[in-house]
């Protein structure tokens, strides 16, 4: 069934508190010291009672080269926010328990990351002593209050041979099988499987389980013993991925079993009796493809998660599916919606869920009713995650490509679908983003020669920004940005390792393109670019610059420079092998030889399902057959003529920097001007303040140097 589509708010109806604006003739150009004082929004809560706003947010201190988080408490109401501990070590992951008498966090203040508990005061605001819940040697994350308020549920990384909590024993066990590892003078690994390493680290045989607490410090219990998978398993996003029915009698877990996790993507749900020491989990879920981010309703009738219909794509259409736990059955409420659910969260009355979908480099929030199944829509400016309903009122993170992330709260008038209003709750970096010069931004759209699915006409969107102090008479050099993914998008979204705000500061118009591979655009659109690495999707590329040059007449065509990182790197080598428009490329962690590049990475479906198949399934087969040669950027090298920078860290186990190494290699044979940034302590994203610095000023002084006059 379609959902009908309402308007539930429009952008001329959002009221978004802000500080008196800097005149504008008095702002300045972003730098990069300036980002790096900005405080980073981390995880939010909301007491049961609306009154109180939790919150982690993360100071950066360049010259120490670290960053570290600190728990802070607001009014939501009113009042100034106040840093609750502020310990040397950090502090974060807050919630507050389900009648809101207490706060649990966690910290390293003692060693490794523990759970700590302490006093709430709701009336007053006033938070008591801490005192720490866990001291497993093992440590614990991710802590979430079972709705009883009386336990917790938390993960681990343990030796799944070691005996099991709560056995005699079971810490010290583990305990000393890490000091061996630690102690011992040989370091050599045997491997048996793959995935034994994963994104930047050696997987080992340590395995995250989950575990449940008594809030007294009693009970400990490993809820998965013996399990040789991760539970729940790796996620990117993080959180989420496990929930307590509303009684507290019932957990539910994504776990995936399948036997060779580096092809797999299947993660399923499943549910496990707490209240029975001997029971196993039982698979609720029925895809043949991902399942994930459990949510139970708040009268525990329904469990609703987020799943994937196609295995092996770790980027297929992520579906909203509710069960009904007394009837054992489940159904898709979004029938024909052809979007991402990206989040979502019931509310209070079970009889709604509030979702987050991408749509056209913006968010929209809809809401769904359970009963009839009648959806409502609205589109907001920005990008929306961490959702908190509270009666009819939901609090969320939102963050634009001006703004990092805040709280805000959004009011529905449900007797006026047009009205509704949208206020800031915290103004973490209003002081210092009220004196920047920071452009908006722009969208364009340009039609591609084919369609998509049933599309009579294609459209694909790009996206511009204005250099600070922009005068429309005269002509700027362009700093052309290539997203990753491939299934990624470039938005209205706020980022500290590709900033565009901040490659515009020094005098350049950005332009990036959401060429076919990208999300928000409907599954079609992102299916475009399987097998098709350097077809389409590079076509929509350069197509998406030309609309920019010929409509935007302050851009300089002679004055070009692209830049991608991961898919976006690859997208790079393969530019430098197939036009000669631009004076510079940047390539940051990019695939330069797929076949070389199967034999190296970690996560093996991605590259099965984007190349179809193995290397050796087209042995003997032409190049024009065979997806691993036929996209290779190493097979056009005789055409490498653009300088070129290459970025490339050592611990980047989804692309082996053998592949930067070898890029880099080929240019110098070549003698194509070149340079390369190596981070011996950095994998696929630069992370570190100091190598973050380093990173922008060499990418943005081998950008200058070509395109500056």
């Amino acid at each position: 069934m379609k959902i009908p589509v309402f308007p539930l708010l429009l952008l001329a109806a959002i009221t978004v508190f802000a500080p008196s604006a800097t005149p504008a003739e008095q702002r300045r150009p972003l730098t990069f010291e300036d980002m790096m004082k900005m405080k980073r929004l981390g995880d939010t809560a909301v007491s049961p009672d609306g009154k109180w706003l939790l919150y982690d947010a993360t100071d950066v201190d360049l010259d120490k080269n670290t960053r570290t988080s600190h728990l802070w408490l607001q009014a939501i109401h009113g009042g100034e926010p106040r840093a609750l501990f502020a310990w040397t070590q950090g502090e974060g992951g807050g919630r507050f328990s389900p009648d809101g008498s207490e706060i649990l966090f966690t910290s390293s203040r003692d060693g490794g990351e523990q759970i700590w508990l302490a006093s709430f005061d709701t009336s007053a605001g006033i938070v008591g002593e801490p005192h720490r819940l866990t001291s497993l040697s093992t440590e614990a994350d991710g802590a979430i209050w079972s709705p009883t308020g009386r336990q917790i549920v938390f993960t681990s990384a343990v030796y799944p041979d070691c005996p099991a909590a709560p056995s005699p024993g079971a810490d010290a066990c583990n305990k000393n099988r890490d000091d061996d590892a630690a102690n011992s003078k040989v370091k050599a690994k045997i491997f048996t499987h793959l995935l034994y390493r994963h994104w930047n680290a050696f997987t080992g045989d340590k395995h995250s389980h989950l575990f449940l607490i008594n809030t007294d410090g009693s009970g400990l219990r490993d809820l998965n013993p013996g399990d040789t998978h991760d539970v729940p398993p790796f996620s990117l996003g993080g959180g989420g991925a496990y929930a307590i029915s509303p009684d507290g009698r019932e957990l539910a877990f994504e776990e995936n079993l399948d036997a060779e996790p580096a092809i797999s993507t299947n993660a399923d749900i499943f549910t496990l009796d707490l209240t029975n020491g001997f029971a196993r989990p039982v698979r609720v879920s029925t895809s043949l493809g991902g399942d994930f981010s459990p949510a139970y309703s708040s009268d525990g009738k329904w469990l609703a998660w987020r799943s994937q219909e196609r295995p092996g794509y770790e980027s297929d259409r992520f579906r909203l599916v509710v069960y009904n736990r007394a009837k054992k059955t489940i159904k898709e409420p979004l029938v024909n919606f052809d979007r991402w659910v990206d989040e979502f969260a019931w509310t209070s009355d079970s009889k709604r869920i509030y979702f987050v979908d991408g749509n056209s480099g913006e968010a929209e929030l809809r809401v769904l009713a359970i009963d009839g199944m009648v959806g409502d829509n609205v589109s907001f400016d920005g990008e929306y995650s961490d959702l908190h309903p509270v009666g009819d009122v939901l609090y969320a993170t939102r963050m634009t490509v001006r703004q990092p992330s805040e709280v805000v709260r959004l009011d529905f008038d449900r007797s006026k679908s047009t009205q509704g209003k949208v206020s800031q709750i915290t103004h973490l970096n209003d002081a210092l983003l009220a004196q920047l010069d920071l452009a908006s931004l722009e969208s364009f759209w340009f039609p591609a020669p084919d369609r998509v699915g049933k599309a009579k006409k294609l459209l694909v969107q790009g996206f511009l920004i204005r250099p600070p102090a922009f005068d429309e008479k005269k002509k700027y050099p362009v700093k052309f940005l290539i997203h990753g993914g491939p299934q990624g998008a470039w938005g209205d979204s706020w980022s500290y390792r590709w900033n565009a705000e901040l490659f515009a500061a020094n005098g350049y118009v950005v332009v990036m393109v959401n060429p076919r591979g990208s999300t928000g655009y409907g599954q079609a659109f992102v299916d475009g670019v399987n097998g098709d690495w350097g077809g389409k999707p590079f076509l929509d590329l350069m197509r998406g610059l030309d609309y920019a040059e010929q409509h935007y007449p302050f851009i300089d065509k002679d004055r070009e420079c692209a830049l991608g990182a991961s898919y976006g790197g690859y997208m790079a080598n393969w530019v430098e092998g197939h036009t000669g428009r631009f004076k510079c490329i940047v390539s940051h962690d990019g695939m330069f030889n797929p076949e070389a590049a199967y034999g190296s990475t970690e996560e093996l479906w991605f590259n099965e399902w984007e190349f179809k198949g193995h290397p050796w399934d087209y042995y003997g087969k032409p190049d024009s057959k065979n997806p691993f040669r036929k996209w290779s950027p190493a097979l056009s090298a005789k055409n490498f003529h653009t300088p070129m920078l290459v970025v490339h860290g050592q611990l980047d186990y989804r692309l082996d920097v053998s592949q930067g190494f070898d890029l880099f290699t080929t240019l110098q044979r070549l003698g194509v001007p070149s340079k390369m940034l190596y981070f011996p302590d950095e994998g696929h994203w630069v992370l570190k303040p100091q190598n973050s610095r380093l990173w922008y000023a060499t990418v943005n002084g081998w950008v200058d140097e070509y395109l500056k006059q």
